[in-house]
Order: C-alpha cells, then sequence, then structure tokens
C-alpha cells in the first residue's frame, strides 16, 4: 500500500510505502518523528497483488482510501475490511 499526499497543484505525492503484515497490517507508514500536515490524502492498496497469491480472483484490483487531515490531528487508524467482492472503511480509534 502507499500513502499520497495531493501537493496544492492537485496532483498525489509519494509519502510512505508499505507491505501488510501477516494480519494485514501495516504498522507505521511515517517515520517515527514524522506527522502528517494539515491537508488531504490517499491510503492506495493494491488489492490485486493481495488476492493474487491467496488464489483467489477478487472484484476490486485497487482499493484507494481519501482522508482529510485537519491541523492538530496526529493519530490516525483507517482499516479496510476487505474481501473478494467488497470492501468497507470508517475512521477507527
Amino acid at each position: 500500500m502507499r500513502l499520497e499526499r495531493r501537493s496544492s497543484s492537485g496532483g498525489w505525492q509519494l509519502v510512505m510505502s508499505g507491505r501488510t503484515d501477516a494480519d494485514g497490517r501495516c504498522g507505521q507508514l511515517l517515520h517515527d518523528d514524522g506527522d502528517l500536515d494539515a491537508g488531504v490524502y490517499r491510503m492506495v492498496f493494491d488489492t490485486a497483488s493481495y488476492f493474487a497469491e491467496q488464489r483467489i480472483e477478487g472484484l476490486y484490483p485497487v482499493v484507494e482510501v481519501t482522508f482529510h487531515v485537519r491541523e492538530g490531528e496526529v493519530l490516525f487508524h483507517i482499516p479496510l475490511l476487505l474481501s473478494p467482492n467488497g470492501y468497507t472503511t470508517y475512521r477507527g480509534s
């Protein structure tokens, strides 16, 4: 998965990328001293590769979750609940 930030020109810039672990989690996407500046971000999940490794045919080859970071917000837990034919997401605690 990739974490990207929308620039003032509207394009996307890579912040960090990572791979989920055996539990499907990507623990730390930022360096220890990194915080998210206020702005619009997206997480891009390569679900096609994930399903291919499991020999499962999935409907969505890529899932993008776009979210807004407000000034002063520092902690985010945004789960992606994924099945071969659907997904859902929410802001966790």
